[in-house]
């Protein structure tokens, strides 16, 4: 059925029109500042123009808020939702839950911060941690044994199209796929990253189960800007979209990272086809790579959590190739990291 739907369902129309979606959310997306790294005290060792993109000052914290509004405006009200989440869609997650008045419940990894969980809870929604492995299987049991409707947070159709007419081929929402959804935040992202550099040369995206990164190079190549290099930025201990690309197919791994939002076990379906059409190349970075990014921003002023770090990891770090002379965009897609965590990264 919906399952099949693949990369070429996702074109620049549809993904304007989902953009409105976002805009005029009640939830209150943000168009977050992009500002030049000249004018940070962030050390640069690159002779290149480099636009910092702010996503750590989104509403909830992360980009994560754009495609939930977009979810939740396709929603029936009255519902009761399940997902899982590291942390950053669990909050956007439960900050909607809260907004529109329905019941929800977030799984969450054993190996999120505690810190994410408490946020999560001060919305009034449930949380479970679980194994890893143990994620899906919880997720199911909420939907056979308590009718909950699982919402995916980075593998479906409603973060790209927020309009009924993308229904055709479902006879009503709930069969639609859940192949799509990650991409119109993203893509609502990546044309705000135009507004400001309308030709990047680069842009520096992380990537956890591909959303994000597959949305932004959606948005530039779709726009008109093929030139444009889209690297994608994983720890080496969660490289699901590295292996993904080397065995053409998306892989599961058992991730273990830091940057715990970017450790998901599988790479999703369509972010993957859209990745393999759009992006030149997965980078991976170090745990420590990680670390010494968060401390590098947080000492700038910047508060930016491990996983949001990763794109300025990789190039700090001289990761993404030919830069010099270059107009690049690096996206910090996330903050949410508390005082107790930074306790845990250098000086």
């Amino acid at each position: 059925m919906g399952e099949n739907v693949s990369a070429d369902s996702v074109t620049l129309d549809l993904l304007l029109e989902a953009r409105q979606t976002v805009k005029s959310s009640p939830l209150g997306v943000i168009n977050t500042p992009m500002v030049p790294w000249s004018q940070t005290t962030l050390p640069l060792n690159k002779a290149c123009n480099i636009h910092i993109k702010l996503e750590n000052m989104q509403r909830t914290g992360s980009f994560k808020i754009r495609g939930v509004a977009n979810q939740f405006a396709r929603r029936p009200k009255g519902g009761h939702f399940v997902t899982m989440s590291a942390g950053n869609y669990g909050r956007s997650f439960a900050y909607a839950s809260k907004h529109y008045g329905w019941k929800g419940k977030v799984v969450m990894p054993e190996t999120a911060p505690v810190s994410r969980s408490v946020l999560i809870q001060g919305f009034g929604v449930d949380v479970e941690r679980v194994p890893t492995s143990c994620l899906m299987n919880e997720v199911t049991r909420c939907v056979q044994e308590h009718n909950m409707t699982f919402l995916h947070s980075y593998d479906n159709l409603d973060l790209i199209a927020g309009h009924a007419r993308y229904t055709e081929g479902w006879n009503n929402e709930e069969e639609m796929p859940t192949s799509h959804l990650i991409i119109v935040r993203a893509f609502s992202l990546g044309l705000e990253i135009l507004e400001v550099v309308p030709e990047p040369d680069v842009v520096v995206v992380c990537c956890g189960g591909g959303g994000l990164l597959a949305g932004v190079a959606a948005a530039v190549k779709l726009s008109g800007c093929e030139m444009s290099r889209i690297y994608g930025v994983e720890p080496e201990g969660a490289c699901t979209m590295h292996r993904s690309f080397i065995e053409k197919r998306p892989v599961a791994m058992d991730t273990h990272s830091v940057a715990s939002g970017l450790a998901p076990p599988f790479a999703g379906t369509l972010p993957y086809e859209l990745c393999q059409r759009y992006v030149e190349g997965i980078v991976l970075v170090s745990d420590d790579d990680i670390k010494a990014a968060v401390s590098a921003l947080y000492k700038a002023g910047l508060v930016v959590e491990p996983s949001g770090s990763a794109a300025f990891a990789a190039i700090a770090s001289n990761k993404i190739p030919e830069l010099e002379g270059k107009n690049v965009v690096c996206i910090l897609s996330g903050g949410n990291i508390g005082k107790d965590e930074l306790g845990n990264f250098p000086d």
